[in-house]
């Protein structure tokens, strides 16, 4: 069988979210059976790092509505996987991914450079696998489109889903410009969205089957408070709507990493673990103490990750004599709050504004716990990379935080890390002070927990035979 991932972003070569993650993961954990080709656009940025270690593979002219455009691919082998980064100057030659004006009809070049591609090469997977809105008008041009050709209609169609809170709302006259599509297939409601269109919505509609990144997401995102406007629609495909959990690179995100000053493993994390807490402290600036409680964040600042909720407990917990970290960047008015936090409680509160690869790893291993308080969250990795590292995570019970942290039970002693249900700040203290309890006064019950989640599984085996299972459906093969 072969695949085709199209997406936007995909690691090692460029992530802003979990879903480079995904992309660049899953295809290692596919055996010979299935053969993976990942596509992605050839930024500037990667070009400057890439572009002497590919091939030239294929110059296209491209036509789609009024879009008319010359370009390239490269290709890459890469772990296993090919790679192919589409080069156009015009919509892809930015040293950024997302947010420009013209969006609208980058995301609709791209699909239909994969299409005239795929006939160029005269090569037609059964499967093309779509990741987030970004890649859904490659659905429609290869379902709805008047290329012709046979071999691109009969291809299958996966689309996930790894945020829906981002969809792609646009003018409807962006159909008829940039994907010449037929005006009968937006009269009739299939790519009608309110009195435009919306890229997520054709995804969802068009895809044979559609995923996305956890089984309790899955269910959410069926009822009006998740399902961000498009739930009617989600409930309309939910024969054909599958939560899968998102795993993470172990190899990369991995205790034994050079990025930790003291790398370990399950046989001597706690020894390790108060050395590495001890170093993060002294690069924070934070008192420095082995016994001291240190939780923390790495984290997008936005509303969406509960950062509320650390900034408004935070006094609380200093006062008890909690120690607090936080990596990351977003909303001004948070940032703002956690300097003003630092400036109030020196030594007590560090913040890092940005993001630094080797600082996160070193705040994986040094933390005794991770706060992930979401008021929602479609899968989350952190809280895997913080299980995978000894680190005990609080999470609050939605989405892929309910699915891959089991809460600890003290009354058959077992569980994963802590968790609260309702998104308030009583339920955060509540049970916060209850997980602090554990780690002073019940030390023998925190080590179970950290070694429990060490003993589990975060790879993205189980999720690639999850994948594997909706691929057959969809092609009707049940052998692969």
């Amino acid at each position: 069988m072969k695949v085709y991932f199209a997406a936007f972003e995909a690691l090692p070569f460029v992530k802003t979210g979990g879903l480079a993650d995904v992309v660049g993961s899953l295809p290692s954990y596919y055996d010979k059976k299935i053969e993976v080709t990942t596509i992605l656009p050839f930024y500037h940025f990667l070009k400057e790092k890439l572009l002497d270690k590919t091939q030239h593979l294929v110059h296209l002219y491209v036509k789609s509505g009024i879009l008319e455009e010359e370009c390239d691919v490269y290709t890459l082998q890469h772990a296993g996987t090919e790679y192919r980064f589409i080069d156009s100057p015009t919509f892809f030659d930015r040293n950024g991914i997302y947010g420009y004006e013209d969006d609208a009809a980058r995301f609709a070049f791209f699909g239909a450079a994969v299409i005239e591609m795929m006939c160029r090469l005269e090569e037609f997977p059964d499967i093309i696998h779509t990741h987030d809105y970004h890649t859904a008008p490659l659905i429609a041009l290869c379902k709805l489109g008047k290329h012709h050709v046979e071999r691109v209609y009969a291809i299958k169609h996966v689309f996930t889903i790894h945020n829906l809170s981002f969809q792609g709302v646009y003018d409807k006259q962006i159909l008829f410009d940039y994907l010449d599509l037929d005006r009968e297939d937006y009269d009739n409601g299939t790519l009608r969205f309110n009195d435009g269109i919306n890229y997520m919505k054709i995804g969802i509609v068009l895809a044979d089957a559609v995923t996305t990144v956890s089984k309790t997401y899955a269910r959410e995102i069926l009822e009006p408070s998740g399902g961000q406007g498009l739930d009617t629609v989600l409930q309309y495909r939910q024969d054909d709507l599958y939560g899968i959990v998102n795993g993470i690179d172990e190899s990369f995100f991995n205790p034994k990493s050079s990025f930790v000053r003291y790398p370990y493993s399950i046989r001597n994390v706690f020894k390790e673990k108060k050395k590495n807490k001890l170093f993060l402290q002294q690069e924070l600036g934070l008192e420095e103490g082995e016994d001291i409680f240190l939780v923390g964040m790495v984290s997008r600042l936005t509303s969406q990750k509960g950062i509320e909720l650390l900034i408004n407990g935070a006094e609380r917990m200093i006062r008890q004599g909690v120690e607090i970290a936080v990596l990351g960047t977003g909303e001004t008015r948070l940032e703002y709050a956690l300097k003003t936090l630092c400036r109030k409680f020196p030594g007590r509160i560090a913040y890092t504004c940005g993001y630094n690869e080797r600082l996160a790893h070193q705040m994986y291993a040094g933390l005794d716990m991770l706060l992930m308080p979401s008021l929602y969250e479609p899968c989350g990795l952190s809280q895997l990379i913080a299980m995978h590292f000894g680190t005990v995570p609080f999470v609050r019970e939605t989405g892929g935080l309910r699915d891959t942290v089991e809460a600890f039970n003290e009354y058959t002693d077992s569980g994963t890390g802590f968790s609260f249900g309702p998104y308030n700040q009583t339920d955060f203290n509540h049970v916060f002070d209850y997980a602090y309890e554990q780690y002073l006064d019940h030390p023998d019950r925190w080590h179970k927990i950290v070694r429990s989640g060490m003993k589990k599984d975060v790879s993205f085996a189980e999720p690639a035979a999850e994948y594997e299972k909706v691929y057959r459906k969809v092609t009707g093969n049940e052998e692969v």
